[in-house]
């Protein structure tokens, strides 16, 4: 799995060193989470969700494992979900001091659509609620993982129309990530004073959070939740949410910010597809901020995402080794 790095508070933190324009957040990029076998992941989002399998590549710290990537159509910032899968892990817990719901966009008219195909699909789903103007469809991945469908008026953003789903009801990317959190006071203060997100909403210990001009792809929701159980990693649990930023230059930017808040930062990471850094929270969530581009087709092109196993540079040697001991995938089954 992906680095991890201690806590550390922000008290006493020194004053930051680059000015917000210049490291700026601009919104989500991907939320990682640890899943069960690799092809009852693809049969899932591949198939019943219809998100594009748009990198089929290892886990960078464990070639032994696949990482799955899934998005629309290029898998576009904000779109992407990616997965370690291990059949043989244990149950994770959601609690606090994780990533507890990823929340997905549909069109304003598309509830009904998923609802019917959730039953047809037997996905364990429950009954639709309405929360801040959406109707949202909670639900839940194989291995357990919380999702939740929230209806949303972004016509503009488009999803992958090369699905079984049909195109004007596809998943358009995250509308938000949901963490629970024990104390909202040094979370907020991660958010807003490091990361540019400022406070649009306030109700009932959940506070919403946005960038830039908010909503889609660009939102973080907080429960507080000072009483709950704390987190427990494994199956069924976010691993870590990414952050976008425009280049290397702004990711150096946003490192040496958090690194002059007292918070231990890790160095600059090459991901093949994006450059990132990665950090704790006082709370306990992972984060990382990774880079826009180089993106998905630098190393295959935009028709054939997805469709070949791809290898970081320092595992190619091994390939003959790695595909011996990777299980075999059927790919989700074109439109």
């Amino acid at each position: 799995m992906s680095a991890t790095f201690p806590i550390q508070g922000l008290a006493g933190h020194k004053k930051m060193s680059e000015p917000m324009d210049e490291c700026a957040v601009l919104g989500l990029h991907h939320m990682t989470a640890i899943s069960g076998p690799a092809q009852e992941n693809l049969d899932f989002y591949g198939e019943i969700l219809g998100l594009r399998l748009v990198k089929l590549t290892v886990n960078f710290d464990d070639p032994s494992a696949h990482h799955l990537y899934y998005g629309n159509g290029s898998g576009e910032p904000g779109t992407i979900l990616t997965f370690f899968p291990y059949p043989n892990g244990y149950p994770g817990r959601p609690g606090t001091g994780q990533v507890t719901v990823t929340s997905l966009a549909i069109p304003m008219d598309s509830i009904g659509y998923w609802q019917d195909r959730f039953m047809q699909s037997g996905v364990d789903a429950d009954r639709v609620q309405k929360r801040s103007g959406s109707e949202i469809l909670p639900f839940r991945g194989p291995d357990g993982l919380l999702l939740e469908l929230a209806t949303t008026p972004s016509a503009d953003l488009e999803g992958w129309n090369g699905s079984q789903v049909r195109a004007e009801h596809a998943i358009r990317g995250m509308r938000a990530l949901i963490i629970r959190s024990v104390s909202i006071a040094p979370l907020k203060k991660v958010l807003t004073e490091l990361l540019g997100f400022r406070q649009t909403d306030e109700r009932d210990r959940r506070f919403r959070f946005e960038v830039g001009a908010g909503g889609v792809r660009k939102t973080i929701e907080v429960i507080e939740d000072p009483i709950g159980p704390n987190g427990r990693s494994g199956h069924g649990t976010v691993h870590h949410v990414a952050f976008r930023t425009s280049n290397e230059a702004s990711l150096k930017a946003a490192r040496d910010r958090i690194a002059d808040s007292g918070l231990h930062v890790s160095p600059i990471m090459n991901r093949e597809y994006f450059k990132s850094i990665y950090f704790r929270e006082p709370g306990g969530v992972l984060f990382e901020v990774a880079t826009d581009p180089p993106g998905f087709t630098v190393d295959e092109p935009y028709e054939q995402l997805g469709t070949l196993l791809r290898l970081p540079a320092q595992y190619e040697h091994y390939r003959g080794k790695i595909e011996k001991e990777l299980p075999v995938l059927r790919l989700p089954k074109p439109l």
